[in-house]
This record gives C-alpha cells, structure tokens and sequence, in this order.
C-alpha cells in the first residue's frame, strides 16, 4: 500500500538541496515553524555541513505532508503519530483514504457564485453592507480574493430559502436568526449521530492510534455507506413533524373546537446551543431531554408554591382584622 504522497515529482527536485531560509520559501512555512517541527520530531534531521544545515528534498515533501494534514483538521501531536508510522513502514493509505472520505463533501449539491448586482436583484433592492457582512458570517456567502462584488455560494439550495422567505415577507435578520437557531439544533442532531455511529459501528475500526491501514480502508467504506443516513433520517422525521405541528397550527389559527394535542404528548422546545451543550457535558448527550424536563417541571412547582404562599398570608392577616 502506498503511502501520503505529498508533491509530484515536478515539484521537488530530485537531489535538490535547501538552506533553511530556502526551504522556508519553498514550503510556505516560516523559519520559526520549520525549526518547531525540528525540536518536536516531526522532520528528520538535517546534513550538518561546515556550519549550515541542508535539507533535502524529503524534508519538503514532509512539510507539504504536514501542510495537507493540518489542513484537514489534524493535531501536531496526531500528525506526529502517523508520520512515525509511516516511517516505521506501516502503510497510511487507508488512513488518508479515511480522511478524504471524511473531510469529503457530504453532500451533491455544487456550489455556484453569485455577483453583488445578481444578489440584490434575488433580493428585490439594495442589500446593505451589513446584511452581506451577516451573510458572509453565517457562511451562506464566501469572499472571492480579489472580487469585490462577487461572492461564492456554498449552499445554492440554502440562499434559494433565504430568498423566498423574503420574499414572502420575512425581514432579513428574522432568517438570520432563525438560521442562526436552527444551525444550533442540527450540530446537535450531527454530534449525537456520530456519538451513536461511533458507539456501535466505528469503534471497532478505531481501536488502534493512528488505525491499522486495513481497519482505516474498512472504515471509509463504512462511511460511505453511512453518509446518506443522517440525512435520510432527519428528512423523514422532518416531515413527519411538519405535518403534525402544521395541522395543529391550522386547527389552533381556523378556531376548531378543542385541542386537538393530546397534553402528555412531547412537545420540541428548542433552546440555545450554549445551552443544549452544557446540559449534555452535565448529564450526558443521553439525558439531555430528562434533565430539561426535570428542571422545567420543578420550576413550575416552585412558582406555583410562591403563587400560593402570599394568598395564604394574605387569609391569615383578613383573619387577625376580623
């Protein structure tokens, strides 16, 4: 199995050797950070030669290794452990495979750009600086370096509800709000997805740091098959809940006689995600609903029986006038 290839041979020269300023210049890392993966053990060590260090043409090769791997979200310490692998001759192409298949798209939907001009005809006039600002915080648009007035389009899908909430009424910062709400719900959804996948599937593939390369391949397998799930689940239950809560919605707005809710069913609140999230490190993922139900009913209580306590004093000082 092969290992991480980091360049072609195009872009390292074959016997090439390097200062360390020209290595610097040549990987895009500074002096500073080359000396720092020297003392950490994550580069070999350089030729001594009179007074100066040469590097070679592997030393960037691992620096463009190390680029690619803390681009995809890894830790010093882990890039570490697999770079130690891979010298020892543990294969890592299942690894990486793993990583691209990870750090992947989730999803078939392209993303498109869109000029300032383009945006605000969608929009229906002028959008001013702080709304695109907004837009651009949430991720919904991208700056493209050197575009003033275009933007890139992650999610197309995603600005096409932006505009028909819209333009069906629905000021601009209600649905940054309301996305703002929603993106918190979702990371919570995805979070206790992937507590659930690893518990039951992924665990067994990842016993071992960094994981053997046949168990690393397994897993991307898995994955791919996987992916889809989350999706498929949130999209059934989604609708199962729209149209539960829209029927009730139109009975309660038409004025039907009685409630047609039945009072012990659940009932979704949603709550700030600081909030779910330090529920969950309180009790755990599993208890989160508990907990909230706990606390809630408890508080009633307890505003019930402050309700009822000044009535009752108010009754004792009638009975000491009469």
């Amino acid at each position: 199995m092969s290992g991480p290839t980091a360049s072609s041979p195009t872009e390292v020269r074959a016997g090439a050797e390097y200062r360390i300023e020209d290595l610097a210049h040549a990987s895009g890392a500074t002096v500073r950070t080359i000396r720092a993966y020297q003392d950490r053990g994550l580069l070999p060590t350089p030729e001594r030669r009179g007074r100066a260090n040469v590097y070679r043409e592997t030393h960037l090769a691992r620096l463009r290794q190390i680029a690619d791997l803390l681009d995809r979200g890894y830790t010093l310490a882990s890039i570490k452990e697999l770079l130690e692998a891979w010298d020892a001759g543990r294969g890592l192409g299942g690894v990486l495979g793993l990583v691209a298949e990870v750090h992947g798209p989730w999803t078939d939907e392209e993303a498109d750009r869109i000029t300032r001009a383009e945006l605000e005809a969608r929009f229906g006039g002028a959008q001013d600086d702080e709304s695109v600002a907004e837009a651009v915080e949430l991720g919904i648009l991208e700056r493209v370096p050197g575009r003033e007035d275009e933007f890139l389009v992650p999610s197309p899908q995603e600005l096409a509800v932006a505009v028909e909430l819209h333009a069906a009424g629905v000021p601009l910062p209600a649905i940054s709000g309301h996305l703002r709400e929603l993106r918190g719900q979702v990371e919570h959804i995805a979070s206790r997805f992937l507590e659930f996948t690893t518990e039951h599937v992924f665990a067994r593939y990842l016993g071992h740091r960094p994981p053997k390369d046949a168990d690393a391949a397994e897993a991307a397998s898995m994955v791919r098959r996987l992916r889809p799930l989350a999706q498929q689940t949130v999209d059934a239950e989604l609708a199962r809940a729209m149209r539960t809560f829209a029927t009730r919605h139109l009975h309660h707005h038409l004025g039907a006689e009685g409630d047609c809710a039945d009072p012990q069913e659940p009932r979704p609140v949603l709550l700030p995600a600081r909030t779910t999230q330090a529920v969950q490190a309180l009790v755990g993922p599993r208890n989160v609903a508990a907990f909230v139900t706990a606390a809630t009913e408890r508080e009633v209580q307890a505003r019930t029986l402050d309700a009822l306590a000044p009535s009752d004093a108010k009754r004792k000082d009638i009975d000491q006038m009469d």
